[in-house]
């Protein structure tokens, strides 16, 4: 049997030629789509257009870095404002509201949203789950400005690293220096007879991925679903454990293990990576950490588990505990860990981008059954394949990028100060 080996992986160095495809990049993190603009080229060194995004082992997507450069904007205005800088301010705590104000783009608008997020084209009947909008406890949350963001990432190269939940903000084309999409991590293993699992390697990232750090000056960084697929875990070439999956079908591995270590494991291999190879050379760059987004299965989702729910949870009615906090908590860890390790050295700074508690409330944001096509048109089939991980595009996940917006006038801010 043939198997394929996992590393922390970027296919090829930033290059000047780059082979096009139509984008389909699209949150979380993904900035509005407006009609103004956002038709972004991506390059690719893949022949595929689009990895494969399932619920499935052999084709649940590999996580991936993006990273796009922004130009100089100034042909969205004439004099465009400076950014205006606010308080900083805690957005974890709050609660989901309802608001009569619509979102600001749609599958008209925003033509490279992905058909399998594109909830609404796919004949989901209610759209109560639009008008929601997260009310920080502390502060009030503006919605998003296109011409701020372009504003703050303009002449700078941001990286958006993770898995299938994770994936970087569509831009206007007239500004789009570079946009394109490599593996970071390559993770999914094809063989067409079990047992199904992936081969990961916790103690390095591929030398690449790590050279190619030297161009970046943001990196937003998430991980943790693909955490929880069966795996054979290794350190150096020695497996140190069997993830999810029972030791007796690995000829090679004799231990169970859980999956809060290795994702431990793997940011701090990361952050440390960063730290090495960006920080201690003197060079700036800003590292944003995603917390983990939970799922809404009731039920497995390998075992025929659903997301059919229409409004947010109230206040008290879902916590936040079992492996959604626990991930968190390991993130949160692992972030001020970094933060100790790299404050000898300047101009590095580290942050969180704390989404958890406001995705836990919202299991009405997935497409559910509707990330494909109409999936009840010809009757309720035996089964239907349900997405309880992924968002839908409009949705809820939009507010991660009001948040993440805030976080960029805060560290520009500070970095005036």
């Amino acid at each position: 049997m043939r198997r394929k080996r996992l590393s922390f992986n970027i296919s090829k160095r930033f290059s000047k030629k780059l082979l096009p495809s139509a984008s389909y990049a699209l949150p979380p993190i993904v900035l509005l789509c407006f009609s103004l603009y956002f038709y972004c080229l991506s390059f690719t060194s893949s022949p595929a257009n689009e990895p494969p995004h399932s619920l499935s082992i052999t084709n649940h997507s590999s996580l991936e870095l993006h990273s796009i450069s922004i130009t100089n904007h100034s042909s969205l205005s004439s004099s465009p404002p400076p950014p205006v800088y606010e308080k900083p301010c805690d957005y974890t705590n709050g609660r989901w509201v309802r608001t009569k104000r619509g979102p600001l783009y749609n599958a008209t608008n925003c033509p490279n949203m992905k058909e399998k997020q594109n909830c609404i084209a796919n004949g989901r009947p209610d759209l109560g789950y639009l008008n929601w909008r997260w009310k920080p406890s502390e502060c009030h949350l503006p919605r998003f400005d296109p011409n701020t963001f372009l504003q703050l990432i303009s002449n700078k190269h941001v990286a958006f690293i993770g898995d299938s939940i994770q994936e970087p903000p569509t831009v206007p084309p007239l500004h789009v220096k570079h946009c394109y999409r490599t593996k970071w991590i390559k993770q999914r293993r094809k063989i067409r007879r079990p047992p199904h699992y992936n081969k990961i390697y916790l103690d390095r990232v591929n030398i690449r991925w790590e050279k190619d750090i030297d161009q970046m000056d943001i990196i937003v960084l998430s991980l943790g679903h693909w955490f929880l697929v069966p795996s054979v875990i290794y350190w150096g070439d020695k497996v140190i454990g069997c993830l999810n999956r029972p030791v007796s079908n690995f000829s090679n591995c004799t231990t169970k293990i859980g999956f809060y270590g290795p994702i431990r494991r793997a940011l701090r291999t990361s952050l440390n990576s960063i730290i090495k190879r960006k920080v201690k050379k003197g060079n700036g760059i800003d590292v944003i950490v995603r917390t983990y987004s939970p799922s809404h299965f009731e039920g497995a989702w390998d075992k025929g588990g659903i997301c059919s729910k229409t409004k947010p949870y109230r206040e008290g009615e879902r916590q936040l505990e079992g492996e959604d906090a626990e991930i968190r908590r390991i993130q949160l860890e692992e972030l001020e860990r970094a933060k100790e390790k790299a404050k000898k050295f300047r101009r590095f700074r580290l942050e969180v981008l704390d989404v958890t508690k406001l995705a836990l409330l919202r299991p009405d944001g997935h497409p559910g059954a509707y990330r494909n096509p109409f999936p009840f048109a010809n009757g309720i089939p035996k089964s239907v394949q349900n997405d309880c991980v992924h968002w839908c595009l409009r949705g809820p996940i939009d507010t991660w990028n009001e948040v993440f917006l805030q976080m960029m006038k805060n560290m520009a801010r500070t970095a005036k100060e």
